[in-house]
């Protein structure tokens, strides 16, 4: 910023001095000093100066508005392709509700309602207390590390070593930098003494050391209903989700034979989800070994196996880690974590198991997003584990109570007519349609979709909020949660009764 010096005297007027502000090369604004500053008072001469600096301020925010150039707002295509969780958005509008005074009652998070037992609780106090608040290996403690290779070894019958973990800021981090390090926009065709990689010039044609080499899109296999973001997980990494839709008769389980005929040169990944959410069904150990001898003759597929809710499950349910399977450790990545078994959604922590090859990668990825897990809530994980098989008698007791909830919704809904449902046989969600109901009445109203207009008729209407299927895939389905007291169900239920006592009654004969 230049400055220029001005003055002039006079015999009747007392000398004013002006400092210029040259912005841009030009004044755009001056304030003046007398000086004969000993005939005013100091606040006489604060305020003239105060005048001066709003007046130049005016002028330079006047110019400023003037030249203003528009902000250019468009998204990357990446983001604009990822959908918004459908889930959230119903949570968000309830909690709005609620907060306006309307008796909402909230069926739709998938959320353990029980505390975080004390013993796991009082590691992270103390942890906090011991001054233990400090950034960890990337990968996470080598304690941590260690109970969950123990932890695996004793409950899943699967061997790693430490530098074969990586720990995350929960598994949904865990998935998706597994997708991300696995998948591409396509797999690269490069010519002899070309190196893969370089700009998309054009949909599926890649440019390769001045070489044109056709790339294939890569696909992820997700059967259907599944977890919100498993697809919008695959856009991210510029992969192409292929939803293998799933039958209630059937408990939602993939058929083997749509498997079979679905993969093909473009598939990359296969994502299981068992114990399933949102369905709450446990694939059979028979069932897998079929899947997993369909897998084995595609060397370029993998498997992230998700395993979050395997220890609340109900007899005779029995859960199997898909990568114990003969042949399927190499290529399986398994996904667990703490939020659902030990009731710490809020920790924020889970955990990847795999090969080192892939492990590393995703922990690359991690390094650069996040870093190592909450140095706190890795403390109160190893205490989680510690607790002995599948979580102990805190774990147990809450199964119990899930359980009993469980079995109130399946008999209150099995009393309904038009209703059909998948009876959970794990953790605290389950899916039901209402089929002839819903067909008639969306022929009735062909403006709204059926998942949408029920989920709406429940929220408003009736103040339950659930979750549509759509948003799980399978728009004939709405999700509930039972993660609520007994006395809460009860009351949610009467609610849900009367809804479909009027959805029967706008049903046209």
């Amino acid at each position: 910023m230049a400055t220029l010096l001005q003055g002039s005297c006079s015999s009747t007027r007392p000398a004013v001095h002006s400092l210029g502000v040259s912005l841009d090369g030009r004044t755009s604004g001056s304030i003046s000093f007398l000086s004969q500053l000993h005939n005013l008072s100091f606040k006489t001469f604060e305020r003239r100066c105060h005048v001066q600096r709003l007046t130049m301020g005016t002028l330079v925010r006047a110019e400023s508005i003037s030249k203003q150039v528009e902000v250019d707002l468009s998204l990357s295509p990446r983001v604009n392709f990822v959908k918004p969780s459908r889930t959230v958005a119903i949570t968000d509008h309830a909690t709005a509700l609620v907060q306006a005074g309307v008796p909402v009652i909230q069926l739709a998070v998938g959320e353990p309602d029980f505390d975080t037992p004390t013993v796991i609780s009082e590691a992270g106090i103390n942890a906090i207390r011991e001054g233990y608040t400090r950034y960890t290996p990337n990968a996470g403690t080598m304690e941590l590390r260690t109970a969950i290779c123990h932890k695996l070894n004793e409950e899943n019958g699967l061997t790693y070593t430490p530098d074969q973990i990586l720990v995350s800021n929960g598994a949904k981090q865990s998935c998706l930098q597994a997708v991300l390090a696995v998948c591409s926009p396509g797999s690269y065709m490069t010519r002899e003494g070309g190196k893969a990689g370089g700009p998309l010039l054009e949909e599926g044609v890649f440019l390769v050391n001045k070489d044109i080499t056709v790339g294939i899109s890569q696909e992820v296999i997700i059967p259907a209903p599944f977890y919100v973001s498993y697809p919008e997980m695959a856009r991210l990494a510029d992969a192409t989700p292929v939803i293998l839709p799933t039958l209630i008769p059937n408990n939602f389980l993939l058929d083997p034979e749509v498997l079979k005929s679905t993969i093909n040169e473009k598939s990359r990944l296969l994502i299981l989800c068992s114990p399933s959410n949102p369905t709450g069904s446990v694939y059979p150990k028979k069932l897998l070994e079929d899947i997993a001898n369909i897998v084995a003759k595609h060397p370029r597929l993998l498997v992230i196996s998700d395993e979050i809710y395997e220890h609340i499950i109900y007899a005779p349910a029995i859960h199997t880690s898909f990568a114990s399977l003969p042949g399927m450790w190499d290529r399986t990545l398994t996904v667990n974590g703490f939020s659902k078994t030990f009731a710490m959604t809020g920790w924020r922590l889970g955990y990847l198991a795999g090969p080192k090859h892939f492990v590393a990668a995703c922990g690359k990825i991690q390094s650069q997003a996040t870093s190592g897990a909450s140095s706190v809530s890795q403390k109160a994980g190893v205490t989680a584990l510690g607790l002995g098989c599948c979580g102990g008698g805190v774990v147990s007791t809450m199964v119990k109570a899930f359980e009993e909830r469980r079995n109130f919704l399946v008999e209150s809904f099995r009393e309904l007519g038009g209703v059909k449902i998948s009876e959970p046989q794990v953790h605290f969600t389950y899916s039901l349609i209402s089929a002839p109901i819903m067909e008639q009445k969306q022929k009735a109203m062909v403006s709204s979709s059926t998942h949408n207009l029920y989920a709406n008729i429940y929220l408003i209407r009736h103040r339950v909020a659930l979750v549509p299927g759509s948003a799980y895939g399978d728009d004939k389905c709405i999700r509930i949660s039972y993660a609520a007291s007994m006395s809460t169900l009860q009351t949610a239920m009467d609610r849900i009764k009367r809804a479909i006592v009027h959805l029967k009654a706008a049903v046209p004969n």
